[in-house]
This record gives C-alpha cells, sequence and structure tokens, in this order.
C-alpha cells in the first residue's frame, strides 16, 4: 500500500484563491500604475511644466544667438512638444548665413537650435572695412569694427560686379584646403594682363594666376612647393604651364652683367 498523502480539492482550493488574488492584486496594480501615468502625462502636456523656458543656439559664428532666436521666431512659454520643425527650419534658412539648422529638445524645457552656418571664403576689403563672402557666393554687411579676418584670405582691390563674382565663383570651386593657405588676394588688371590676380600665400610665396580657371590652375600648388628650395626667393606662376620665376637668379645675372661692364 502507497504512503504517498493524497491530496484532496478541497484542501487544494485555498491556495488556488490565493493565487487569483494575488494575479488579480498585481493586474490591478498595473492598470492603476498606467492609468496615474496617463494622468500625469496629460497634466504635462498641458500645464506650463511643458512650456519653452530655455532656447540654445549652436554652432553659430557669423550670427549672434539673439538673431538666431528672433529669426527662428520661436518664443518661450510656446509648447515643447507641439514645434513646427519644418517651419523653424524655414524661418532659419532665410538667413544668407545659415545652410542648415536641425531642432532638438533637451529634457525637461529646452530647445536647441544647431546652426550649420556657410562657410566664409573670402573678405572684400573696401574703404576700410571688410565684406564677408561666403561659398554660397552671398556677401554680407561690413564685419563689426571688432572683428579681422582670419579664417579666409582678403580679397584687396576688387568692386563688386561681373568680375568678383566670377572669381567668387572659382574660389567656390577652389579646395578649402588650398584656401587655408591664402593671406591676401589682389586684383592686378594691367594693359597686358586683364584678369591677372596675385596671390600671397602664408608659407611666404607671391603667385600669380588669372581670374579664368583659377581653381584648375591652383590645384598643382602642393606638389609644385614640395620641390622648391623654401630658402630661394621668387615668383610662382601657375598660368597655362607652371614655372617659378627665382629672385636670386636675376640678381645674380645683374650682378654678373655690371661686373663684366
Amino acid at each position: 500500500m502507497s504512503n504517498e498523502k493524497v491530496v484532496t480539492i478541497n484542501e487544494r482550493i485555498p491556495s488556488l484563491k490565493e493565487q487569483r488574488k494575488q494575479r488579480a492584486n498585481r493586474r490591478l496594480l498595473f492598470f492603476l500604475s498606467l492609468f496615474f501615468l496617463l494622468l500625469l502625462l496629460m497634466v504635462y502636456f498641458q500645464s506650463p511644466l511643458s512650456h519653452i523656458r530655455t532656447i540654445e543656439v549652436e554652432g553659430n559664428f557669423l550670427i549672434s544667438d539673439d538673431q538666431v532666436i528672433e529669426s527662428s521666431q520661436l518664443t518661450t512659454g510656446t509648447s515643447m512638444w507641439n514645434l513646427d520643425e519644418e517651419e523653424i527650419r524655414n524661418h532659419l534658412l532665410i538667413r544668407p548665413e545659415i545652410a542648415n539648422v536641425t531642432i532638438s529638445r533637451k529634457f525637461p524645457t529646452t530647445v536647441v537650435l544647431n546652426v550649420h552656418e556657410h562657410s566664409r571664403i573670402g573678405y572684400l576689403y573696401s574703404d576700410g572695412k571688410y565684406y564677408p563672402l561666403l561659398e554660397s557666393g552671398t556677401f554680407l554687411s561690413e564685419l563689426p569694427r571688432h572683428q579681422f579676418p582670419a579664417d579666409a584670405p582678403i580679397l584687396i582691390g576688387w568692386e563688386q560686379g561681373e568680375t568678383l563674382t566670377e572669381f567668387a565663383q572659382e574660389l567656390i570651386n577652389t579646395p578649402e584646403q588650398l584656401i587655408a593657405r591664402m593671406s591676401e588676394i589682389f586684383y592686378s588688371q594691367t594693359e597686358t594682363e586683364s584678369d591677372e590676380v596675385i596671390i600671397h600665400m602664408n608659407d611666404g610665396l607671391e603667385v600669380h594666376s588669372t581670374i579664368k580657371d583659377f581653381s584648375s590652375r591652383m590645384l598643382p600648388y602642393p606638389s609644385i612647393v614640395r620641390e622648391l628650395d623654401p630658402s630661394r626667393k621668387g615668383i610662382l606662376h601657375m598660368k597655362m604651364s607652371p614655372y617659378f620665376e627665382d629672385f636670386d637668379l636675376e640678381e645674380e645675372e645683374d650682378s654678373e652683367v655690371e661686373s663684366e661692364g
């Protein structure tokens, strides 16, 4: 005869009831938690707790934070979860300095405008003032008196018009690494050369080229410079066939002629 204890259905009923009660309590707790969470979210979205209190601007240099915020037409007190990002972006892209902008939210009440500006490829110098030239081909208003060009070459002897527009397009097509090596670019119109430009490079060289095909003619510059003796002074002609005009050799030839005389 088996010694196993037989559990009757009557003995199991209390245990089953307790399990059902626990499951029911957990289900009730879940729905109550969900209800109160939804209630809190509704209160948050409908209350000033979800309104913008701070607008931050990042990535700007050409224009101030205040100008960016004003152009965006964003204001504090607006619900940060009810923003028309496309409309804000369109407002900002009207400004010639701005190439793109991304809009993000920083919990709990901050909106961040991350601005990507057009690069500056030059500064037109005129009447003691500097006018930034953007990669888009647009000229901006003069720089404030306390700001000086440091990130792009200065264009000297130019006037706004067809010639400068043509050269601006050449600069746009010139690699940024080359632009960064240029200090000043002079427009040197002569009787024989109507579109000659003279570039003072940051490495001390003087380069003569032309407005026409400027971007393509300047491309070999880095490789040519590597082959030059840095101690020699002269002019690097970057035109149809690049060549180096050595001042030292000319002086030596002049000295020889004088001694022979």
